[in-house]
C-alpha cells in the first residue's frame, strides 16, 4: 500500500503506524509497545500504563503474553485450519483494496495464504504442540470473561495497555476466524461484547487500577496461565539461544513443546528482568510474593 504523499516510510513497515509532528520534524513509530510508550509522555491523562510500580510491572507482562504467547493462537488459529486458512486469504487482500478485480483478489489471496501456512512452524504451531495452544487459547476465553465480570478490564476499571494487546489479538480469534470465533461466542459472549465495546471506550468512566492485596483474587487465574504456558516458553527459548541451538524442545502444561528458536523473544524476557531491577526493593518484594507459585516466579531467576 503506497504513503500518502509527505510521510516518510517506517524503519520496519509494520502495522499500526503512528506518524507525529515533533521539533525535530516528522517521526513514524511501529510496533504497539513503542506506540504506548510514546503516546503515554504526550497524553499522561489518558495513561494506560499503571502508575503503582507493581501494577505497572503485571501489565507488562500480561501485554507481552498477549504480544507474544496469545499470537500464537491467532496464527494458530487462522492459518492451521482450511476454513480459516479460506477465509483470511480474501479477507486480507481485499482489505489491501476492495476495488480489486476477483482474479487479482484470488492471485493475492492464494499467494499470502501459502506464505502465512509455510511460516506456521516458526511461530510455534505444528502437530505436536497444536493441543497445548488450542487448550491455552480456550481456558484464556474462560479467564477473561471472570475478569471482565468482576471489573470490566485486566487491572482495573479503566483499560490498561495489556488490555489492548488482548484486544488487538482477540480482534482476529474472537471475530474474523470461524472457527475461534465460535469457540469464543459459544464459551464467552460477554468477552464478544466487550471487544465491540473496547473499539470504542471515548464515552468510558471509570478510572481506577487494582488494588496490590486484590492482584491475586482478580487476575491470579491469568498469571497462573502465563506461569502455565509463556513463562516456561519464554524461559526454554532464552536457554536454546544463549547454547546456540536453533531449535527448542521444552515440556510446556505437562507436553512436548518444539519449535525453532526466536531471538526476539529473548529480548521479551530480558525486558521484563530489567523493568523488575527498576523497581524498588519494597516493589520487587511485593512483585515476587504476587508471583510465587503462578510459574511466573521462573521469569525472575
Amino acid at each position: 500500500m503506497d504513503l500518502p504523499k509527505g510521510l516518510l516510510p517506517p524503519k520496519i513497515k509494520l502495522l499500526p503506524t503512528v506518524y507525529l509532528n515533533t521539533a525535530e520534524g516528522k517521526e513514524a513509530i511501529v510496533d504497539s509497545t513503542p506506540i504506548i510508550d510514546r503516546l503515554e509522555d504526550l497524553y499522561k491523562e489518558r495513561a494506560v500504563r499503571p502508575s503503582d510500580e507493581v501494577i505497572r510491572f503485571l501489565d507488562m507482562l500480561i501485554e507481552d503474553y498477549a504480544d507474544e504467547w496469545l499470537t500464537k493462537a491467532m496464527f494458530h488459529y487462522r492459518w492451521n485450519f482450511t476454513n480459516d486458512a479460506n477465509n483470511a486469504g480474501p479477507y486480507i487482500a481485499y482489505g489491501q483494496n476492495p476495488q480489486f478485480d476477483c482474479v487479482s483478489a484470488k492471485a493475492m489471496a492464494d499467494s499470502f495464504a501459502q506464505r502465512q501456512i509455510s511460516r506456521l512452524s516458526l511461530v510455534g504451531s505444528n502437530k505436536v504442540t497444536a493441543p497445548i495452544i488450542e487448550s491455552s487459547f480456550q481456558r484464556l476465553i474462560q479467564i477473561l470473561d471472570r475478569i471482565i465480570e468482576k471489573q470490566g478490564f485486566t487491572l482495573g476499571t479503566q483499560p490498561a495497555s495489556a488490555d489492548f494487546a488482548i484486544f488487538g489479538q482477540l480482534t482476529q480469534l474472537g471475530i474474523i476466524d470461524p472457527t475461534s470465533a465460535q469457540l469464543l461466542v459459544k464459551a464467552s459472549p460477554r468477552l464478544r461484547a466487550w471487544l465491540d465495546r473496547v473499539e470504542d471506550l471515548s464515552g468510558h468512566i471509570g478510572s481506577g487500577w487494582i488494588k496490590r492485596e486484590l492482584v491475586k483474587t482478580h487476575v491470579g487465574d491469568f498469571l497462573n496461565e502465563i506461569g502455565r504456558t509463556y513463562a516456561p516458553f519464554l524461559v526454554a527459548n532464552a536457554q536454546a539461544y544463549a547454547e546456540g541451538k536453533s531449535e527448542l524442545k521444552a515440556i510446556i502444561d505437562g507436553q512436548s513443546w518444539i519449535q525453532p528458536v526466536f531471538p526476539y523473544q529473548v529480548k521479551c524476557l530480558q525486558a521484563l528482568q530489567l523493568e523488575r531491577q527498576k523497581m524498588t526493593k519494597s516493589g520487587r518484594e511485593v512483585l515476587d510474593e504476587i508471583l510465587t507459585g503462578t510459574g511466573c516466579e521462573v521469569l525472575l531467576s
